[in-house]
């Protein structure tokens, strides 16, 4: 039985001048198209990263400008490019939706100063966003980000209309797809997931992993069925998330057709998500952790193992086996990516489908964590299904859950005090740790814990929780449910 299924760059929260000023977040600025997102908060916000960009003397050759498949993004975009020209910033225009991990690889190669892209990840259709990275294509550290809002308040300050006229020589269009797949066979092995004669089925769920993920295995000679490969800027109705429910199609015809394997990437494709041979939807932590013991087992990559706080700790029981360490960091990608920039892990992932690993990008890259699922299968002959068993066999067995729930202003105010004083015991379970690094984290023992995160822009709280037994998660998450409430 599989544990159940439960973004770094900046964000920047627009309200448009004179009514509010830009808070910055974990996964970029994010709002509904033509309300809070609109053409005039994109010269703003572009107008404050140019600012601080030269205000700082950034070393680079420019800015990478890139865009997911929502509606209106890749205007975004140009009007974006625009505006850093007119700024005396040269700007790489990409000519088509790319996925995020091929932005922040073509940010390295050019050695940029960063890169711009319009993407709302698997958020739903109305919404889109901008994110920021930086030179090593990570998200932007909290230091960096400030400082990027200070320069954006001060043009909002000024209201000023941002009419700019385009210096097109200070523009250049760029297509980053080739250079970013050749980058990513020297990261998986081709042969291995062409001779295991796999079939595979792909859902792009309308996003941005069109013609890369499905390309790649077709020019590796594996029998692909793709479907969900075109732009629609409504997703299909839905949010272009990989979760279990959005996967029902994908899970339909893997069963129809018996194929061995179905892969998902979200809107901008720095998430997976899996199918497995046997028509489960299995758990991003259980993907992340059989991704982890393979690449220090059959793969051999030096360092350690990472993951967030409110990602399994299975990570944990592989790390002390394998006698590697374990590196724990707050929720956001950014500061997996540091770890991956210092060359400490051989791969780091996070609850939310998020994976990177040694000497790759310090990002989310959803294609190379597909790929990898693959060559798994692949190298080691066994099916996916066998490989969780094993892991569970070996290990034992860790189930998880995130919840999230909404909150009344004054019912939060009373959760936050209470939390600062936290309890001795929950559901009749002892504590024998509590973790602040991130928000509050109940430790039972290695394989019982739960997670108590506030969120900063919404009154909800959100909850996760692991046990060694459906039955203890259920317990857990309902006394969370109570001390919350």
């Amino acid at each position: 039985m599989l544990a159940p299924a439960a973004c770094c760059l900046i964000m920047l929260t627009f309200d448009p001048p004179g009514e509010g000023m830009i808070k910055f977040g974990t996964s970029g600025w994010r709002g509904v198209i033509g309300e809070d997102f609109t053409f005039e908060a994109v010269r703003i916000a572009t107008q404050g990263i140019a600012n601080y960009l030269r205000r700082t003397q950034q070393k680079g050759s420019g800015v990478v400008v890139a865009y997911d498949t929502r509606f209106l993004s890749e205007k975004f975009a140009a009007e974006a490019a625009k505006l850093l020209a007119f700024n005396s910033i040269q700007a790489y225009l990409c000519t088509r939706d790319v996925p995020t991990p091929c932005a922040a690889y073509e940010t390295v190669r050019r050695k940029a100063m960063g890169a711009i892209n319009f993407t709302a990840s698997h958020n739903p259709p109305e919404y889109n966003g901008l994110k920021f990275s930086t030179s090593n294509g990570a998200p932007a550290l909290p230091e960096i980000t400030k400082q990027i809002e200070s320069e954006i308040h001060a043009v909002m300050e000024k209201n000023d209309r941002l009419d700019v006229y385009e210096k097109s020589e200070l523009i250049e269009h760029i297509d980053p797809k080739d250079r970013y797949l050749n980058e990513l066979k020297q990261k998986v092995d081709v042969d291995a997931i062409r001779k295991a004669g796999l079939r595979i089925a792909i859902d792009s769920l309308y996003g941005t992993s069109r013609d890369y993920l499905d390309y790649f295995l077709l020019e590796a000679g594996v029998e692909v069925r793709i479907i969900h490969n075109f732009r629609d800027p409504y997703f299909g109705g839905f949010s272009p998330e990989c979760n279990e429910k959005n996967l029902a199609e994908l899970r339909s015809l893997v069963t129809k057709e018996k194929f061995d394997l179905g892969l998902a990437t979200d809107g901008d494709a720095d998430r997976f998500g899996i199918i497995d041979d046997r028509n489960r939807f299995v758990s991003p932590n259980v993907v992340l952790a059989l991704v982890a013991l393979y690449l220090k087992r059959y793969r051999e990559i030096p360092g350690g193992l990472a993951r967030t706080v409110a990602t399994t700790h299975l990570f944990d029981a592989i790390a002390k086996k394998l006698n590697v360490p374990l590196y724990e960091t707050p929720v956001g990608f950014k500061y997996i990516g540091e770890l991956i920039s210092a060359d400490k892990i051989a791969m780091g992932g996070e609850e939310s489908a998020g994976m990177s690993m040694y000497h790759h990008l310090p990002e989310k890259d959803g294609i190379l964590a597909c790929l990898l699922v693959a060559e798994m299968i692949a190298r080691t002959g066994r099916k996916l299904s066998q490989l969780i068993e094993d892991v569970y066999q070996e290990f034992g067995y860790f189930y998880s859950k995130r919840i999230d729930m909404k909150l009344t202003p004054q019912l939060k105010e009373s959760l936050a005090t209470r939390l600062e004083n936290p309890p001795s015991e929950l559901g009749g379970l002892k504590i024998t740790q509590v973790n602040t690094l991130d928000g509050v984290k109940l430790i039972f023992d290695q394989s019982n814990w739960i997670l108590f995160r506030l969120s900063g822009t919404e009154h909800v709280a959100r909850i996760y929780a692991e046990a060694c037994s459906p039955k203890d998660l259920k317990n857990i998450i309902d006394a969370g449910k109570k001390f919350v409430a």
